[in-house]
Formats: structure tokens, C-alpha cells, sequence
């Protein structure tokens, strides 16, 4: 099956989304929702600065070219930037060890939260992930706090490994192999 793409980033479609590169043109409504206190609570814990949602912007548009995978903006069927979700490798100093390993993540604006898109674009994501990396794990990490995500990395076929920290916080470390099976 042919995927479209665009700046070589494959555009995904949901039933109420459409996930593409970010675009300049996002930036504004990207660096207010990163200073989201509702959206940075379990996400780093603090809202962002605009000079922090700059490196975040860059960081997430240039990872395509190169590892060859990366974040989605997400677009709503109107047109408006409401988040992002894709993979990435953040090289993080956690054990045990996730380098190399594609890391799922998703954000949302918090005036779009709480109406499943979480779940349908993480479903999206990693169905494309299936093909993607074939037999590969992927993960996740959640602070044990965030409910809901742990409700929507559940639905999407993550399961808890073990408990660690990161940043000296109680972390979640998940994980999903193809098809939704837990190793």
C-alpha cells in the first residue's frame, strides 16, 4: 500500500485526524500548548518556555531525517494544530537502557483532551510502528500518575515491565512488540 508523504515524513490519517511534519506555520500554537500547565504536569512537570518549545519544534522535525522516524504533528479535520505523537530515541539516562529502542509519545492541547483522540492516534502510530519496525519493541514511559496515558498506552498493547526513575521521579517503563504483544 502506497503512503503519501510530505517533506518524507508518511502523512497518517484517523477517523478525526490527519498526522503530518510539523510545519513552521505550527509553531505559535505548539509553544502555547507546551505552556500548558495541564499538558507539561506529567510531561517534565513544568510548563515550557518558548525557547524551550523551539528546541523541542527542531528536535521533533529533524529527527525524520535522521533516524528515519520521528513525531507527527497532529492536525484536527479543520485544519488546527491540537499536538503530536510519534517515536523517538532521546539517548535517555534511565535503567534499565531504552537507547536504540523507537520511544512512543503523544501531547495533546488540553481543550481536545478526554475525547479519545490519545487513543486513536497512539493506535495509528503504532500500527504504523508494526510495519515500520516489523518485530521491533517499542516504549514507553509514563509517570505512574498519568492515568489516562497509562489508559491509552494499555488500549494501544503496552504493558508495564517494571517501575524505575528518570529525573529522579517514580517512572513507568512499557513496552509493545508488533501486533500489540507484551514481551
Amino acid at each position: 500500500m502506497s503512503v503519501k508523504t510530505e517533506a518524507g515524513v508518511p502523512v497518517l490519517e484517523t477517523a478525526r485526524t490527519i498526522l503530518r511534519p510539523h510545519r513552521l506555520g505550527d509553531f505559535e500554537t505548539y509553544a502555547a500548548i507546551w505552556a500548558e500547565p495541564a499538558v507539561t504536569r506529567f510531561i517534565g512537570g513544568k510548563p515550557r518556555t518558548r525557547e524551550e518549545s523551539w528546541m523541542r519544534f527542531l528536535r521533533h522535525a529533524g529527527l525524520w531525517s535522521l533516524i528515519g522516524y520521528g513525531f507527527w504533528a497532529i492536525e484536527d479535520m479543520t485544519g488546527h494544530f491540537i499536538g503530536e505523537a510519534g517515536f523517538h530515541d532521546l539517548k535517555r539516562e534511565i535503567e534499565p537502557s531504552i537507547e536504540g529502542v523507537p520511544e512512543a509519545g503523544w501531547a495533546l492541547a488540553s481543550e481536545v483532551q478526554g475525547r479519545g483522540l490519545a487513543s486513536e492516534v497512539v493506535g495509528r502510530i503504532v500500527a504504523w510502528s508494526d510495519e515500520a519496525f516489523g518485530e521491533a519493541r517499542t516504549v514507553c514511559i509514563i509517570d505512574p500518575e498519568n492515568g489516562a496515558s497509562l489508559k491509552v498506552a494499555e488500549k494501544n498493547g503496552y504493558g508495564e515491565i517494571l517501575r524505575t526513575t528518570y529525573h529522579e521521579k517514580p517512572t513507568i517503563l512499557l513496552e509493545r512488540r508488533a501486533g500489540g504483544a507484551v514481551a
